[in-house]
């Protein structure tokens, strides 16, 4: 079968988030807009945690969960987002670590960084960073943070049991992982798996959540869970069809 090329899915994905940094706000509402499916959605935090943060942020939600409120983040915690956006989980982590603690965002597109960095200087949050980099190869130190979250992402990846192989490097001893992504029950019909769009929309790209949990305990994780992220959706992932992707929240640490 005919694969796509690596620096072909970075580009297209990298293109089709910066015109979602670029668009209007009415236009950057979903990851999934305007043409790829709905497995994303904007409607994600209750209004009370993101009350404080400004319309910069909240209208550039592009996840398909909340990793923040699943993930134990500490007060003094350095805490690193991969694929950070606009900051919007970056900004809810680092009022749960503190002045103390540091959140650290990385996103290859220049032009959600650009956002993401303005939105912290409109915040004051001295204590999130926004570094340029790839999941493949991280720009931190190793056994560096205690908590790696991310929100729709490495779906993305071309490479994601290198995504894996960094997250574990770059963690302390003892570290967690919360991270909101999207999954299947089965293999992608690879007529799907093929279409660049698709990839870019968070469908394409989508592993089968055995192949997650085992990608995960290869690089060393434990403790590995996977649910679907919807309150009832476990009772109803035995009747899903294979290879139909889904939202999922997945935990595990570095022991």
């Amino acid at each position: 079968m005919t694969t796509i090329a690596t620096e072909q899915i970075y580009d297209t994905v990298r293109e089709h988030y910066g015109q979602l940094a670029r668009a209007s706000d009415e236009e950057a509402a979903s990851c999934c807009a305007p043409k790829a499916s709905s497995c994303c959605s904007n409607s994600l935090y209750s209004s009370d945690k993101i009350a404080e943060l400004p319309t910069s942020v909240t209208d550039l939600s592009l996840g398909c969960g909340d990793p923040v409120s699943l993930a134990d983040i500490r007060a003094g915690d350095t805490v690193l987002d991969l694929g950070a956006g606009g900051g919007i989980d970056c900004f809810l982590a680092a009022k749960r670590v503190g002045q103390a603690g540091k959140v650290i965002g990385v996103d290859m597109t220049p032009e959600m960084l650009e956002r993401a960095r303005a939105n912290a200087a409109r915040l004051n949050a001295d204590n999130v960073e926004f570094r340029h980099g790839f999941l493949e190869n991280l720009p931190l130190e190793d056994a560096s943070v205690e908590v790696v979250i991310s929100n729709c992402v490495i779906n993305l990846s071309p490479d994601k049991p290198q995504v894996f192989r960094e997250m574990y490097r770059v963690m302390k001893a003892g570290g967690r992982v919360a991270v909101s992504d999207i999954v299947t029950n089965g293999a992608m019909n690879p007529l799907v798996a093929k279409s660049l769009e698709a990839w870019a929309g968070c469908v394409a790209g989508a592993l089968d959540m055995k192949d997650y949990r085992a990608g995960l305990e290869a690089a060393g994780f434990v403790d590995v869970a996977i649910k679907a992220k919807e309150d009832g959706a476990n009772q109803l992932l035995a009747n899903l069809p294979m290879g139909i992707p889904f939202s999922a929240m997945i935990t595990a640490r570095k022991a």
